[in-house]
């Protein structure tokens, strides 16, 4: 049975298996900011990162299988004061064993329901225009707000366009 569940802090088993989430989504070409190979060190110090800024304005759940990490999804809310009610969904990810089970789905489900627990309407993301990401996005809601050319690289250093979407929550 998936389950998902927010992380407050990233103990030493989990900092594991989000580097090697990390290090999987990367090498099987995922846009998620990193070139391949991604060395451990450096996915380790992302996550470390990422554990010290968790709290109001940075969000974070893991996906679990079994106590196994299969899947995460991060929530940054604005702090600026003519930002508060928008917030960015970031680094959506899935192990390559456990896609099609719809655990992208419940993942964004979560993170769209916590924005709205905290004051958000407007939520934007962004990735790669020719991933399965993008084609999914719109099946949960998310328009289409265009398109950047050669603005971010692939993991093998190709650039690619970026494709950006938002999601006005008080309009479900």
């Amino acid at each position: 049975m998936i389950t998902i569940r927010p992380l407050y802090s990233i103990a030493e088993p989990q900092l594991a298996a989000l580097v090697s989430l990390l290090q999987d989504s990367v090498h099987g070409g995922a846009s998620v900011g990193f070139l391949a190979p991604l060395a451990h060190e450096e996915a380790q110090h992302y996550w470390q990162a990422v554990a010290a800024a968790l709290g109001p304005l940075l969000h974070c759940w893991v996906a679990e299988d079994q106590g196994r990490v299969i899947g995460t999804i991060q929530l940054a809310l604005c702090g600026k004061a003519n930002g508060r009610h928008r917030g960015e969904i970031q680094k959506l990810m899935v192990h390559s064993t456990a896609r099609g089970q719809g655990i992208a789905r419940q993942l964004m489900q979560q993170a769209e329901h916590a924005a709205w627990a905290a004051g958000c309407s407007t939520l934007v993301l962004d990735t790669d225009s020719t991933s399965v990401a993008a084609s999914l996005y719109p099946k949960l809601g998310w328009v289409h707000a265009g398109d950047i050319p050669a603005y971010a690289a692939s993991p093998d250093g190709s650039l690619h366009t970026t494709r950006y979407f938002y999601k006005l929550l008080g309009a479900q």
